[in-house]
């Protein structure tokens, strides 16, 4: 049997903290016998930190134009070679370049498992948990959004069969 790939779409890379708990994710992902396509991991982080790097001015603002089309077409890539994504979508709106990633794995036809750990509000009415456009991609596809680490991990082989 052909071990499943799974690209985590998340906004937790860009902080310290965020990366304490994605690492965790990741780990839980991966210990249920998945393999983790990190986007993260996909483009190559010198080549980040030195554009990062560079004084402010117009040939940073050229090197993260190419930098940047690099990194999409890497998370595009990401995605289409998944199996299927598991999407965090906590925050008091979902991150737009999850939002996006949700949205292209649906189009692919790829299932999607949402989590969303955070109590805020973020719906935009009483009938959906998150944006009502990212959460129809979700369940489109048969997938679902759940709320603790301990739920995504059960639903892992419900929704990537």
């Amino acid at each position: 049997m052909r071990i499943k790939k799974l690209y985590v779409a998340s906004p937790l890379g860009f902080s310290e903290l965020g990366r304490i708990g994605y690492k965790h994710l990741l780990d839980t992902i991966a210990a249920e016998g998945y393999e983790v396509i990190d986007p993260w991991k996909l483009t190559d982080e010198k080549e980040i930190n030195r554009v990062a790097g560079m004084p402010y001015g117009s040939e940073k603002k050229q090197e993260w134009q190419k930098l940047n089309s690099i990194i999409g077409q890497n998370n595009s890539l990401g995605i289409e070679r998944a199996d299927g994504v598991v999407a965090v979508l906590d925050g008091s709106d979902v991150d737009s370049g999850t939002a996006s990633e949700v949205g292209y794995a649906c189009a692919l036809g790829k299932p999607i498992l949402g989590y969303r750990g955070d109590f805020r509000l973020a719906a935009d009415n009483e009938g959906s948990l998150v944006n009502l456009q990212v959460e129809y991609f979700v369940r489109k596809r048969g997938g679902l959004v759940v709320a603790t680490l301990e739920e995504l991990r059960k639903n892992l082989p419900v929704v990537f069969k």
